[in-house]
């Protein structure tokens, strides 16, 4: 069976093709060609690499700089999972407005087969890595600012193979997003001792958000506001209402953006797919193996290399981009095998 765009098996050439859904439906939403609705379930390869493609994104989120998103758009699954969010973001409008049959309709069209074991991957590796990780940000800033450096080499370079149009214009966008990004990311605003919930609100809001882009990590958007010790602390310390706030924030976000989001996608994905390459090359800031502050991976004032340093550094980020390329190559052949 062959694959169709967003590494997903499609529908053999002799089977007839799903109706086309009815835009008049409210609880049916646009998607982009890349994303369209499969209805049957996915096969056990393709389950498997979903999963394996959540605990890579879950990997990712754990490490201030880097964004799970990076990790959808190389392994091609970017379009779909924004399309399922907004899916679901769909069903939850519509429950509040009191359309529960519609609601249930519009959460039976969430690809679950899809969406489930990528979940379960990402949760998988915040269990599985987080004090690993945790760790290695302590003892060895350098050698893992400089792997996940060559990550994102790696994703530029498999996601740039992904645009259909090479045109000046379409390189000016890139161009334009990688200085916009990098100059945006060296700004830090001093920390909040005491925000108010509606910070809290807005702050988890435009986390999430971050969190779908790819090259831009919540975590380090709560670093730049000056929320990320205050939240990380009412984490600790299970401040319910503050924990709360932020979580409502992150709903909120996910919705209006995700809608923002499919939409673009689904309209001007060429555009879209430039503009996400320049952050993920402006974000490379956020992982200079030697931050000019004692602070390790995530801050953004740049120092030169020590001696003895620099050839290692190169080492591990070149194996990181043949790593991410190999990945990407990998993991469409196994979905193109899944029957």
């Amino acid at each position: 069976m062959a694959a169709c765009p967003g590494g997903l098996p499609s529908r053999a050439m002799d089977e007839p093709s799903p109706p086309h859904p009815d835009r008049s439906d409210p609880a049916v939403v646009d998607r982009p060609e890349e994303a369209q609705l499969v209805t049957r379930p996915f096969g056990a390869v393709t389950v498997a690499t979903t999963f394996a493609s959540g605990f890579l994104m879950g990997s990712a989120d754990l490490v201030p700089g880097v964004s799970g998103g990076t990790i959808a758009l190389v392994l091609g699954i970017y379009e779909r999972l924004v399309a399922n969010i907004r899916q679901g973001s769909r069903a939850a409008s519509l429950l509040v407005r009191g359309s529960v049959r519609d609601a249930v309709r519009a959460l039976g069209l969430v690809e679950w087969s899809f969406l489930a074991p990528l979940l379960l991957g990402i949760l998988t590796a915040v269990v599985v890595l987080a004090r690993t990780l945790e760790h290695l940000l302590e003892t060895r800033p350098v050698e893992l600012s400089a792997a996940f450096a060559g990550l994102i080499v790696g994703s530029v370079i498999v996601s740039a193979a992904e645009l259909r149009e090479r045109s000046p214009r379409i390189l000016a966008i890139v161009v334009a997003s990688t200085v916009a990004t990098f100059v945006l990311l060296g700004l830090r605003s001093g920390r909040f001792e005491d925000p108010s919930l509606a910070i809290v609100l807005f702050g988890g809001a435009l986390a999430i958000c971050a969190m779908i882009l790819p090259g831009i990590s919540g975590s380090f958007i709560l670093l730049m506001i000056g929320l990320y010790e205050y939240v990380l602390g009412a984490v600790s310390s299970r401040d319910l209402v503050v924990v709360a706030v932020f979580g409502a924030g992150t709903v909120l976000g996910l919705g209006m953006f995700s809608t923002l989001l499919n939409w673009l996608l689904t309209r001007f994905r060429e555009v879209v797919l430039a503009v996400l390459i320049g952050l993920m090359a402006g974000s490379l800031r956020v992982l200079w193996p030697w931050p000019a502050e004692p602070d390790g991976v995530g801050t953004t004032a740049l120092a030169a290399p020590p001696a003895g340093e620099l050839l290692p550094a190169v080492g591990l980020a070149a194996a990181g981009a043949v790593l991410v390329v190999v990945v990407a190559l990998l993991a469409r052949r196994l979905s193109e095998a899944d029957d």
